[in-house]
């Protein structure tokens, strides 16, 4: 049966919303939640819900076609915020670009053939320290297609001798020059980042050489990845790579590029994390922000920045590495959906050593199902047009601009980096981000929330040790992890794990909630708990539980009307049957003979440091 068209007005026949009547409805709900009160004005309520980054940018609760933001402009063209091709990843999708870092050159060969046989498109190849060794470039590579599969160089130092052997292996195969695809990878400025050292190679001749004869080929990379894991932000890691960019242009323009040229001999590697709009956000900002760059040189025409984004290492955890697998999906998506040229997941058991083959095809097919199944590619810059997505670029451009700026200022990214600039503005950002970590406002599933302290892990070789002696290499799971491998060592030495007592007060629907909050924070410090089998009121029962139990550290949990009854006449009893400390779930209240509270934002580090030191694990 055919409906007229003039019968479905579905929508149309309820009134319009107001944006009055949504801050009314919204207060309703803080108010039931204990976050505003009967006098709180409904013209606070963004004030209310409103979050700031560690950029300082306000992300509000809601947004509106009245907030304003410039034109993105369409994809392809000028500023280049919606991507740097009209097609975006539409026809052939974005490239599938694997990591490949073990010294075996057997097994880093066989790795290579495996990606590229079953989904990846390009090949990124560390070399030198920490990596696959330069003499053996044309091992890994044999019965690779390099008129097919493009190659990204990682080589650090190694250049001087990585760059010239390329050359010679694209030679003696009689690859064509115009098939040759990919980038040499040199990054001076990102090498002295990482190690503290200067690298002076011919960069300029090398990418005159590219410019004149191998035109899918580009010399410089930058690499702002170091900048996310030294503890960064979104916009001072694309402050970073504009300012790292521009030093490259000034190099290459004065070893005799032309500027359109220079632009086209550099391409850009982010990290991509599990705040998906970030992410989304980021790779659009920087596009932006390159352009104008671009502009500003009398070269708008030249700014479509390409850029490879590759899941942080900094969001990936060594405990329960198994939700790496969910993080890197929400990045991949991230890196996708803004556009990003090309992407690169990393396999799940990262932080454990070089990952297996199970890994890397987890990896590989994590974009397989982003772009054949869910269709991530087929629509160029999905999230162009959102209220909060084009304000969130706009405001992140906004700050990266002032901090790029403020590179210039002091000299460039070199005097920037000598000088210890970036180093005390990426501690400070990393020491906010601590903080959060550390009163679980930043939480990590499966370490900081919802540990298991049963797992196994998966055993890895080790990776080999990348250079440092540069800039800091931080992952937010760090201080975490710390605690779980102090506790776990002791376990091994004694043959028991640190151990608090759950004084459970009353029953079960009094105290479950404060319980499991408790377990579920010891247990991200590696501490087991025990509970008596049913709740209890009875000082002199539970301080023989406490006893039997063999823990020096208690934590009461009840309702704060089983805390009003009983917490003190149970402090005094547990005290006295030996316990060392004794914490209470639930918010700061006075109670007479406990030591310190558990709550929701509390510092669950310092909590943990303090358990574990009172049960004396060093």
């Amino acid at each position: 049966m055919t409906v007229p068209s003039e019968t479905l007005r579905l929508a149309a026949d309820f009134p319009a919303a107001t944006h009055e009547q949504w801050r009314r409805l919204t207060l309703g709900v803080l108010r039931k939640a204990g976050l505003a009160d009967e006098d709180t004005p409904t013209e606070t309520v963004e004030e209310l819900l409103t979050h700031r980054g560690y950029d300082d940018v306000e992300l509000a609760p809601l947004y509106t076609a009245d907030d304003p933001t410039p034109f993105p402009g369409p994809p392809g063209l000028f500023p280049y915020t919606r991507g740097g091709r009209a097609t975006g990843a539409v026809v052939a999708g974005w490239d599938v670009r694997q990591r490949h870092a073990d010294p075996d050159l057997t097994a880093t060969g066989a790795a290579v053939r495996a990606d590229l046989e079953n989904g990846a498109t390009s090949l990124w190849l560390v070399l030198g320290e920490g990596g696959v060794s330069p003499a053996g470039l044309p091992a890994v590579l044999e019965g690779v297609y390099l008129d097919l599969a493009g190659v990204v160089l990682d080589a650090g130092a190694a250049a001087v001798e990585v760059v010239p052997g390329w050359f010679a292996l694209v030679a003696d195969r009689g690859v064509p020059a115009a098939e040759v695809r990919g980038c040499l990878g040199v990054d001076p400025l990102g090498f002295r980042a990482r190690t503290g050292q200067r690298w002076d190679g011919p960069a300029g001749e090398w990418a005159r050489r590219c410019a004149a004869g191998f035109p899918g080929l580009r010399a410089m990379m930058v690499d702002a990845t170091g900048y996310h894991d030294a503890g960064g932000s979104d916009a001072q890691e694309i402050g970073c790579a504009l300012a790292t960019g521009v030093a490259y242009l000034r190099e290459l323009t004065a070893a005799g590029l032309a500027v359109p040229a220079a632009f086209g001999q550099l391409e850009f590697r982010y990290a991509a994390t599990a705040d998906q709009f970030a992410t989304i956000a980021k790779l659009r900002a920087a596009r932006r922000l390159w352009a104008r760059v671009a502009q500003v040189c009398g070269v708008p025409e030249a700014g479509a920045q390409r850029q490879h984004a590759v899941t942080a290492t900094a969001m990936m955890t060594a405990r329960d590495p198994w939700v790496n697998m969910l993080r890197t999906t929400l990045a991949c998506f991230a890196a996708g959906v803004g556009g990003a040229d090309a992407v690169t997941v990393q396999p799940f058991d990262h932080c454990l050593g070089l990952p297996d083959g199970f890994a890397r095809r987890i990896a590989r097919n994590t974009q397989s199902l982003l772009l054949e199944e869910a269709n991530v590619g087929r629509v160029v810059d999905p999230a162009g047009g959102s209220w909060y997505v084009e304000r969130y670029t706009e405001e992140l451009a906004r700050v990266a601009w002032a901090w790029f700026t403020e590179i210039e200022r002091a000299g460039g990214m070199g005097a920037a980096l000598d000088s210890g600039l970036v180093a005390d503005r990426l501690a400070a950002t990393w020491q906010r981000r601590m903080r959060n970590l550390a009163h679980r406002r930043d939480p990590l599933t499966g370490v900081s929330e919802f540990p298991d302290l049963e797992e196994r892990l998966p055993i890895r070789p080790p990776a080999p040790a990348a250079p440092g002696g540069g800039l800091p290499r931080h992952r937010y799971a760090e201080p975490y992890e710390a605690l779980r491998d102090r506790s776990d060592a002791h376990t091994v030495a004694t043959g028991a794990r640190p151990t608090v007592f759950l004084a459970t007060l009353g029953p079960a629907a009094a105290h479950n909630a404060r319980a499991g909050f408790a377990a579920n924070l010891f247990a991200a410090g590696g501490i087991a708990t025990v509970r008596p089998p049913v709740g209890d009121d009875d000082p002199a029962r539970l301080a023989a539980e406490f006893a039997a139990s063999g823990a020096r550290v208690a934590c009461l949990c009840s309702s704060d009307r089983g805390y009003a009854e009983s917490a003190e006449s149970v402090a005094r009893a547990l005290a006295d049957a030996g316990a060392v400390r004794l914490w209470l779930a639930g918010g700061p209240a006075g109670h007479t003979g406990v030591t310190d509270y558990l709550y929701a934002g509390c510092d669950a580090v310092a909590v943990l440091e303090t358990t574990l030191r009172d049960l004396g694990v060093a």
